[in-house]
């Protein structure tokens, strides 16, 4: 058998048990081979009956040393076995639970393993259902993650039956292998479901942990070693600074840095593929007005992408201003467009009378045809799907592309997340960027807070009230909808409202932003929809409720959508929990960089590439907390066999490239 051989031809399987292992995911041999265990039971370090601690699952050796009891409960279907058992230490009490085969197997006067929790006191030990093994058995034992209907004992059993018939393809390179002092794939598989030992384990988790890292190290750059194409769009001259010299303000080092490294790739004859990275208020958007102006300067067109319409039209708003004395037609192109004034600019986008375009996915329409593309630039890349930037891409010869994105990710997951692409990070900050005074406080503070709201609103300003659910639910979560509906007709009565969150319809949701940005809103009540949103300067706080439940760089995202102005603004986190430490970094730092590092250790890495809307494969094995010196071997360990062979075509290299086409196509969406 290969490892594309469906898992119902392996002895033990057969079509029932194939079908629930597809629940699992687990479809073909090569994916059973590849399901590894969640944790083991040691069966190995076997501890005495009165020396284990409570509540501990230990592994007890035990004689047998009364008659199996049986006790039926009336009326709840359940029966009970129990008996005695007697180690060096003393005598204890096992009983279990709707497990007539096991009673009647076991056997008084026979020795028997209890992997188990142990209970009771100084005078007597019991065991509750533990899973019992005959002594001579001792190991460790897998335990998978199940669904109804199929055992770890049975995935055992059938990985076993597998093992033994299957033709195994070794996935990493010889060298590979050799240098980084990795056991063979065979090994691996089988240390890894039937380890003798904790170093088997420790070896097979480090072959395979390192294999992921390896593989999607070794795709990024793949997928960066073809994007180093010819670009359709020749940029000979660099006009950066005759725009930056034309602004109200002066640009930060920072952002001239960033522009200097995107002005490079496009001067090298190569495509632009790099990310700008920058914390809210940082100023990306400059830094991409610069290169959409450089770009026509050189004769192309350039189009810039936002996830929303009213986004959408702060960005218009922005680079026409840019652009005013600059002579370069700027549009805007949304879904909310009359169909005559989209016909008529999709007609000068056609003509090349349209230079810089502007807009949501209204863009990746078939009918959106340009003239010459030659930048794209891509604003809070993560909202958008890879297909969707790609149809962009696309709708010119190699354009360079510059993604922007304000979410701050710790620089060790950097070359994870954005591993295909370049990346610059602005790091410095506008010299009149507000500081937001930022407060923790407990639940019992919430009139002072609407007191402290009134008071702002009624001199002019606006505020946010951000709320963890949608609904009520048992969590005993803030509802959104409830605390608009409590604020508006009681404590805010005569105040103007607005209710925003995601199970509103787009339109609906569009609306309500644009009002409160016309300042027709004083108090916004609403979910993390707002966490990439508007730039509403008149809004100078940011109230959160139960803000225990959000990872600090969320929070963080969403305390960036106050401060935006010349007014004083405020952060205040609402926590009933009883630790703060976390909370407390909020208001120490606004420097989101810092707070993602904080993030990463306090949460791991789930927060930044769990979510699949990077569109990163999930890892198996790997495990970014832990194996952060790992990912940097495997990223080295990539690029010393790309820098001889980048695009994989040596003979020796066919099977990690089959891997990667592998990647892409079924976890990249590429």
């Amino acid at each position: 058998m290969t490892n594309d051989t469906s898992v119902k031809f392996i002895k033990g399987v057969g079509e029932k048990n194939a079908k629930l292992l597809s629940k699992l995911g687990i479809d073909t041999v090569g994916a059973l081979l590849h399901y590894y265990p969640r944790k083991y039971l040691d069966f190995f370090n076997i501890t005495e009956l009165y020396k284990a601690e409570f509540d501990t699952s230990v592994c007890i050796r035990a004689t047998i040393i009364s008659p199996i009891r049986e006790e039926k409960y009336k009326g709840k279907n359940i029966t009970a076995y129990s008996f005695r058992i007697k180690d060096n230490s003393g005598e204890g009490f096992v009983k279990l639970y709707n497990v007539k085969f096991l009673a009647a197997s076991l056997k008084q006067g026979w020795t028997y393993l209890f992997y188990g929790k142990v209970s009771g006191n100084l005078l007597e030990r019991e065991i509750i259902s533990p899973l019992i093994k005959p002594a001579g058995s001792e190991g460790f034992y897998a335990v998978y993650p199940l669904t109804e209907g199929i055992t770890s004992n049975k995935i055992s059993s059938v990985i076993k039956n597998a093992l033994q018939t299957s033709q195994l393809t070794e996935t990493l390179p010889q060298e590979i292998i050799k240098k980084y002092n990795l056991c063979s794939v065979g090994d691996g598989l089988n240390k890894i479901h039937f380890p003798t030992c904790e170093n088997d384990i420790k070896t097979a988790r480090q072959r395979f942990a390192f294999e992921e890292l390896f593989l999607l190290q070794t795709a990024f750059a793949y997928l960066k070693a073809k994007n180093q194409q010819n670009s359709g769009a020749e940029i000979k001259n660099d006009y950066t600074d005759e725009f930056f010299a034309s602004l109200p303000f002066t640009p930060t080092n920072a952002q001239v840095r960033v522009t200097r490294d995107c002005i490079c790739d496009m001067q090298s004859g190569k495509q632009l593929n790099r990310l700008i990275q920058g914390d809210v208020g940082s100023g990306k958007t400059a830094v991409a007005a610069a290169l959409c102006h450089t770009t026509v300067k050189n004769g192309y067109q350039a189009a810039v992408m936002v996830p929303t319409e009213v986004l959408a039209e702060q960005h218009f708003a922005t680079f026409t201003r840019f652009f005013k004395e600059h002579n370069i037609n700027c549009a805007l192109l949304t879904g909310s467009l009359t169909q005559k004034k989209k016909a008529s600019l999709k007609e000068a986008l056609l003509t090349g009378e349209i230079q810089v375009v502007i807009g949501t996915h209204a863009i990746l329409s078939d009918d959106v045809v340009f003239n010459n593309l030659g930048l794209v630039v891509t604003d809070e890349q993560h909202r958008f799907g890879v297909n969707q930037r790609g149809v962009l891409t696309n709708k010119g010869k190699h354009p360079h592309t510059l993604f922007l994105s304000a979410t701050p990710i710790p620089r060790t997951l950097s070359m994870i997340i954005y591993g295909e692409l370049q990346v610059s990070i602005i790091d410095e900050y506008p010299q009149n960027r507000q500081t937001i005074d930022t407060y923790s406080v407990p639940p019992s503070y919430r009139q002072r807070i609407y007191n402290f709201i009134k008071t702002h609103i009624q001199s002019g300003r606006q505020a946010y009230i951000v709320c963890p659910a949608v609904e009520e639910n048992e969590n005993e979560l803030v509802s959104v909808n409830e605390y608009f509906n409590e604020l508006k007709n009681g404590e805010f009565l005569g105040f103007r409202l607005g209710l925003l969150h995601g199970k509103l319809k787009p339109r609906e949701k569009e609306k309500v932003m644009k009002s409160f940005k016309n300042g027709e809103i004083d108090l916004l009540i609403c979910t993390t929809v707002i966490e990439v949103g508007i730039d509403v300067p008149n809004a100078v706080i940011m109230a959160v409720e139960n803000s225990e439940r959000f990872g600090l760089s969320q929070l963080h995202q969403l305390r960036g959508r106050v401060g935006r102005g010349e007014h004083k603004s405020t952060c205040i986190l609402i926590s009933k929990s009883s630790d703060t430490s976390r909370l407390k970094i909020m208001c120490k730092t606004t420097n989101g960089f810092e707070i993602a590092d904080e993030d990463l250790k306090l949460r791991g890495p789930g927060d930044f590439i769990g979510k699949r809307q990077h569109g990163l494969p999930m890892f198996k094995i790997a495990d970014l907390s832990a194996d952060l010196p790992l990912m940097r071997e495997a990223a080295k360990a990539a690029n010393e066999l790309l820098a001889n062979d980048p695009l994989l075509e040596k003979e020796e290299h066919k099977v990690l490239l089959n891997n990667i086409t592998y990647l892409f196509n079924n976890d990249f969406s590429v």
